[in-house]
């Protein structure tokens, strides 16, 4: 009876130290690969930001390899890419209410679907499968389709920004990703 009752105190501390040390140590080295980043907007008196985890390129083929088409991707490393907005905003034609949601894509070669989501999960991807991300379906609050510019230029490290451009007395902003020799742009409106 004294040898169960030690056994399972041990199996106990070892599972305590896997939660306690081992995930948040991994998550640390994570996060030194790929720095936290986050790009801010003030849209017409609406505060928008998005916080987001850049990995590095580093001489990989990115989108249709590393990052499969046509699978849904938690849009950069470590946890979820998030997107805040102080005030209801238009992302395209579908109006997203004030709130912060999780920001996750599924890239395709010539186009991108772009999902807000309403729950912000604890990791991007579950710590069993490496590879297979946190994401629900069932909290998908908006999803937009927008098409793939690609670059003369590869980009090195997720750049995840907003960008203000005027064209023919006209301006418009938008939500930009860029990595690799791929860029897509999201009209947001206010």
């Amino acid at each position: 009876m004294k040898l169960l009752k030690n056994l399972i105190i041990g199996v106990l501390v070892i599972i305590a130290l896997v939660y306690l040390v081992a995930i948040p140590y991994i998550h640390s080295e994570a996060k030194k690969i790929s720095p936290a980043k986050t790009a801010l907007l003030d849209l017409q008196g609406s505060k928008l930001a998005v916080a987001y985890s850049s990995p590095s390129k580093k001489g990989r083929s990115i989108f249709g390899d590393l990052v499969p088409f046509n699978k849904i991707w938690r849009t950069g490393a470590n946890e979820p890419t998030t997107f805040t907005t102080s005030l209801p905003i238009k992302i395209i034609d579908k109006t997203l209410p004030a709130g912060k949601y999780s920001l996750w894509t599924i890239p395709n070669k010539d186009s991108w679907k772009v999902i807000f989501n309403s729950k912000i999960p604890d990791w991007g991807v579950t710590r069993i499968d490496g590879n297979k991300t946190t994401h629900e379906n069932k909290f998908d609050y908006l999803a937009v389709e927008v098409p793939v510019r690609k670059l003369e230029e590869p980009v090195e490290h997720l750049s995840i920004n907003f960008e203000h451009i005027e064209e023919d007395q006209k301006t418009q902003d938008f939500l930009s990703l860029a990595w690799d020799a791929t860029k897509i742009m999201v009209p947001i409106y206010k």
